[in-house]
Formats: structure tokens, sequence, C-alpha cells
């Protein structure tokens, strides 16, 4: 398993929190938040556990599914739903983002 995988987990209960305050302005976008936000653990692990294709597929899966939550969590804040997302967070997908990047192209 990559390691990463624990990292992504991490997002996802932060995503998971910022989902509920958003929900009060827009449940549409916080369902898409929770989507995008479990995808990426699920096909990382989906990912470590094929070979050849599949699994860079999975990696590229889960890359975009990344860049969805970061993009949530930016309209989220940008429409005042949510104050901007913490440092620690904004690092985590960051490293997240890096490291799927390098295995999905």
């Amino acid at each position: 398993m990559l390691r990463i995988y624990s990292l992504a987990i991490s997002i996802v209960a932060d995503a998971g929190k910022a989902a509920v305050a958003i929900a009060k302005f827009d449940r549409d976008l916080a369902r898409q938040l929770r989507r995008a936000a479990a995808s990426v653990p699920l096909n990382i692990a989906e990912g470590a556990g094929v070979s050849g294709g599949n699994r860079r597929v999975r990696y590229q899966t889960a890359l975009g599914s990344a860049y969805e939550v970061r993009a949530c969590l930016d309209v989220a804040a940008a429409l005042g739903y949510i104050d901007a997302v913490s440092d620690r967070t904004k690092d985590g997908l960051g490293r997240v983002l890096a490291t799927l990047t390098k295995l999905a192209t």
C-alpha cells in the first residue's frame, strides 16, 4: 500500500467535517465533496491490488478525485460556506497530488 494512503484517509476526515458545514448551504456540493474524498483512498487501495495498466488507471482516477476535493473546498471557501482550509489539509492534499501525479503519468 502506498504511504499516502493514511494521508488520504486523514483528508477524508477533514473533508467530511467540511461537508457538514457546506451542507447547511449546498447539499449537492457537500455530497460531491464526500464522494470525491472517499474515491481517493478507495482508488489508491484498488490500484495497490492490481497490476499493469489497471494500476495506473486507478491512480489516475484517484488523482482526478483529489483535484476534485481541492476544487470543492476552494469553491466552498470562495462562496463563504467554510473558512479557508487548514495548512495541514492543504499540505496533505498537495503530497497526495504530487505522489499520484508521479504514479499516474
